[in-house]
């Protein structure tokens, strides 16, 4: 994966109000319509995707989920990152009805399908960094997106 700042301050939301795993994705793809990354169809194909493929992390701290979709719906790469003010019921990846509380959201828009991949390996391993997981949560959205951008990057 090329060198890029896939993650912008402008994308990262903390304190978010949602009551339910489908409005946190509406929340972070409107962002990510708005700022153009993605086409309108995006909002709709990632909660399609998330009901079939379930994107839900557990950490050694909090869930994390990682929803995303087929690049057919993806204008530019970047990532929405949001941060919940309380946890919401994602099903863990790899099962049908194993629920977790996520507390904080990837939400990946990706251009090329193996950048995805590298991309989601790269994730995984700041996901095992407790320290990096704590970070999310503490650190003020340009510090983090630096902080990230770096990560991903190295």
């Amino acid at each position: 994966m090329e060198s890029m700042q896939i993650i912008s301050s402008n994308l990262i939301f903390k304190d978010i109000e949602v009551s339910s795993n489908e409005d946190a994705l509406k929340f972070l793809g409107q962002r990510l319509f708005d700022e153009q990354y993605v086409k309108e169809s995006y909002i709709e194909a990632v909660i399609a995707r998330e009901k079939k493929y379930a994107t839900g992390l557990p950490t050694g701290i909090y869930g994390v989920a990682i929803p995303h979709t087929d690049i057919v719906h993806v204008n530019e790469p970047g990532i929405a990152i949001g941060i919940l003010n309380k946890p919401v019921k994602f099903i863990m990846m790899g099962t049908d009805d194993t629920e977790i509380d996520v507390k904080v959201i990837f939400m990946l828009a990706v251009k090329e399908p193996q950048e995805q991949l590298q991309l989601l390996e790269r994730l995984m391993t700041i996901f095992q960094d407790e320290n990096m997981l704590n970070n999310i949560i503490d650190l003020r959205e340009e510090s983090l997106s630096n902080l990230l951008n770096y990560k991903l990057n190295n």
